[in-house]
């Protein structure tokens, strides 16, 4: 056996799992098609109203879901390489911070969802710009300054978000609360996710050989010939692009970008060549099963898939914690 087999078993495995969970979350929902009639709306679609939830609520919703759950992965996967740091996560520098804020101001201001999403890019963006700016006020780069001041930002922007929440009126803070807690039904166009998540892929994969020597040590690095700096750069860069693109489309989701690279690294796999693609299928599908569960379990009332999350999520971790 070859030391490259378990990865692409394991890849084997979470694809397979990627494409089931797409599957699942296809043929259910609040409305209940058998199966025949989804194999029908698939294969020969129509005007008629089986094809229209497939093809035009569920579809989307799924492989929007999907997309923004691998987003998610690669960035906390990609933070905590850069940051060395085995608690990052996507929304360690205060980027979901600035996207609350933006989100949760247009929403008090009476804004539709067009300008929801915009205004959260903008805080999003603004928060990166920032911490980027202020972490060479000094003339050189330093990830703990990196890290203290996206801290310092989050906890400043949390602080405005319960201004805000606490301002609004009763009948807003509902749909504030469900952003908070992550809405995929928000989710309506592919291409603001999909190609960022194809951007950050395509250009992470390119770097793993660099993100494997920098997951070794800064000064490993640099003595084997790294430019660390420049990849340094470029990694913040990204993990902050999947981040923003996540947010934009489906608010604050937790504990993904935590959950999965752990979950990977405890199968074994460190090579970042593995590591990355095995994470963005783990992220993507559970996302797209937790949001099935969150419209379907009760429907046809919709649960924030962000607390499904963290409840399938936390028990899931501590086992495979107990199992290595």
């Amino acid at each position: 056996m070859t030391t490259a087999q378990p990865p692409i078993r394991f890849f084997c495995y979470f694809l397979l799992l990627a494409i089931g969970s797409l599957l699942v979350g296809i043929g259910f929902g609040s409305v209940s098609i058998p199966l025949n009639g989804i194999m029908q709306a698939l294969v020969t679609p129509a005007h008629d109203p089986v094809s229209q939830i497939i093809w035009q609520l569920r579809i989307p919703r799924v492989l929007s879901a999907f997309a923004c759950g691998g987003l998610l992965a690669i960035a906390g996967a990609l933070l905590q390489v850069l940051l060395r740091n085995p608690l990052a996560d996507p929304y360690i520098l205060g980027v979901s911070g600035g996207a609350a804020v933006g989100a949760l101001t247009a929403m008090m201001l009476g804004w539709g969802p067009i300008l929801v999403n915009l205004t959260s890019l903008v805080g999003a963006l603004t928060i990166i710009t920032i911490v980027f700016g202020l972490s060479f006020w000094v003339g050189n780069w330093n990830l703990y300054r990196l890290l203290l001041i996206g801290v310092v930002l989050s906890v400043g922007c949390t602080a405005i978000t319960t201004l805000i929440l606490t301002l609004s009126p009763a009948s807003d803070v509902k749909g504030m609360l469900f952003w908070l807690m992550g809405d995929i039904s928000r989710a309506e166009t592919l291409l603001p996710v999909w190609l960022p998540l194809i951007i950050v892929t395509t250009v992470s994969l390119l770097l793993s050989g660099q993100l494997n020597v920098l997951n070794i040590g800064q000064t490993k690095a640099q003595t084997l010939g790294i430019a660390v700096l420049p990849l340094q750069i470029g990694v913040y860069f990204m993990a902050s692009l999947a981040t923003a693109a996540a947010l934009m489309q489906v608010g604050a989701i937790g504990f993904i970008g935590l959950l999965t690279p752990h979950a990977v690294r405890l199968l074994g796999v460190s090579d970042y060549r593995w590591l990355l693609p095995l994470v963005i299928l783990l992220g993507g599908s559970f996302l797209t099963l937790a949001d099935t569960l969150a419209r379907t379990a009760w429907a046809p009332q919709q649960l924030p898939v962000g607390i499904l999350i963290a409840l399938l999520g936390v028990p899931a971790l501590l086992f495979l914690l107990t199992r290595k």
